[in-house]
């Protein structure tokens, strides 16, 4: 596994990352969240030895990333799709990759397969698209059929065939037992994919947690009501100590009582429901509220008018 302890990178008088502490287990896909400039990458770069940290430690599988003796045979990384050499076909990319790290020769062809790119082998990586860029890396990154993976935005440039498919791939590996650690801006992929989140601000952790416990401790539940006696089941709820929001058009909003002690009252009280369906806020809106405070830069609220263009 991945293990971080009081990790801290700091460039001049800037603190990048900031005494930062997790594990990333085998056998789960960890979502690594963060707004920009939250420290992600360089504590990415930090796991893989492209930098060093101030002080801390970063270990992968109990030793540094520099003293792993098969450096890609145990931990595979995509960071960057485009740093590769433009004029090499992609089997050329992934053949110096192997015979640079003692890895078969056959390999390539398999994880070329993998990752649907076997038809496009002898092209040139400079006329690769974004998507299929992002497919070569993850190649690279499955090479040398290593138990640890790190993803930096892999979704990035994919189709929804191609999200689908990485998402899949992801879960299908911690499936296998590898540790997985992925960092993407998609909140509503990582819901779908992440099975805990470790989520960082201005390189400090704020959460780590079983994605579940997350969203349950940090989710405003509410549940959606509509009735043809609206009116009289709002008071009744209100003195039953729930709070109320009524539109004014049958449907009720109801915080503070879940769905079945909200369907009890109802029919206790004689009044026929219509419609009962529990609500949840969504991973995006919970972390935009965590992280509120850590965001680098943040946008004026609103569309600019048209007289602010002209003055």
């Amino acid at each position: 596994m991945i293990e971080l302890s009081r990790l801290t990178k700091r460039y001049g008088d800037q603190t990048v990352v900031d005494d930062l502490s997790f594990s990333v287990q085998p056998g789960v896909v960890t979502g690594f969240l963060g707004p920009n400039g939250a420290g992600k990458t360089t504590t990415m770069r930090m796991i893989l030895g492209l930098a060093a940290p101030t002080s801390g430690t970063v270990t992968t599988n109990g030793r540094r990333y520099d003293r792993l003796t098969a450096p890609m045979r145990e931990v595979g990384a995509l960071l960057d799709a485009r740093a590769v050499h433009g004029s090499r076909t992609a089997a050329d990319h992934l053949l110096c990759l192997a015979y640079s790290n003692g890895i078969p020769r056959r390999r390539v062809t398999e994880v070329l397969e993998q990752v649907g790119l076997a038809g496009v082998a002898k092209k040139r990586v400079g006329t690769f698209s974004l998507g299929m860029s992002q497919r070569l890396g993850i190649a690279a990154a499955l090479l040398g059929d290593p138990a640890v993976l790190m993803f930096d935005e892999p979704v990035n440039g994919l189709d929804p065939e191609g999200v689908l498919w990485i998402r899949n791939l992801m879960r299908g590996l911690a499936a296998d037992g590898r540790t997985v650690l992925v960092s993407s801006h998609l909140m509503s992929e990582m819901a779908l994919t992440a099975d805990h989140l470790v989520i960082i601000g201005r390189g400090r952790l704020i959460v780590d947690k079983p994605t579940e416990t997350f969203m349950r401790s940090q989710g405003i539940h509410s549940v959606v009501v509509r009735t043809p006696e609206a009116d009289d089941l709002a008071h009744r709820l209100t003195e039953a100590g729930a709070h109320v929001t009524d539109p004014g058009d049958g449907t009720l909003e109801v915080t503070g009582m879940d769905s079945l002690a909200i369907g009890e009252l109802a029919r206790d009280a004689g009044i026929a429901l219509a419609e009962l369906t529990p609500q949840r806020s969504s991973l995006e809106a919970a972390f935009m509220d965590l992280t509120r405070d850590s965001v680098e830069y943040s946008a004026a609220a609103g569309p600019i008018q048209r007289q602010d263009l002209v003055r």
